[in-house]
């Protein structure tokens, strides 16, 4: 019996890529529905798809060769009470100047920054990083 990935809705198409050294390597393009799905169980799927340790072929100095694509994140949710207490910080550089948002004015503003966030929060803290967040794509929700 095979066993379901309930965050994974399809497999599309693949398409070649350049590797590091000129070399052309084929990409996968996965596409996450991420209606009525918890953001951060959705992100810790999202990080493992785009180091690429789902596949056999893992390698950690690799950037890997998937490209998540997520559609309708408006719709997604936070699980308990967070939605409201949670708080996002960041400093102007001015003394006093530390600004506070909910998860609710965030995600109000933009939902895809609290995924990207998410995300890149349970990425290695390194080089690939970067390379690995440009593979997170968000299409537009109507």
């Amino acid at each position: 019996m095979e066993a379901k990935r309930p965050l994974l809705s399809s497999l599309s198409s693949t398409r070649l890529r350049q590797d590091f050294g000129g070399r052309r390597k084929n990409m996968r393009e996965i596409k996450i529905d991420a209606e009525n799905k918890i953001i951060g169980r959705l992100a810790t799927r999202i990080a493992v798809l785009l180091c690429g340790k789902d596949l056999p072929s893992y390698n950690p100095r690799l950037e890997g060769d998937t490209k998540v694509i997520i559609e309708n994140i408006k719709k997604a949710k936070f699980s308990g009470n967070k939605f409201e207490k949670k708080l996002y910080r960041r400093h102007t550089g001015y003394i006093g100047h530390l600004k506070e948002f909910t998860a609710k004015q965030v995600f109000e503003k933009d939902p895809r920054v609290l995924l990207q966030k998410a995300v890149m929060g349970m990425l290695p803290k390194n080089k690939l990083r970067a390379r690995r967040i440009k593979n997170l794509v968000f299409l537009k929700s109507n």
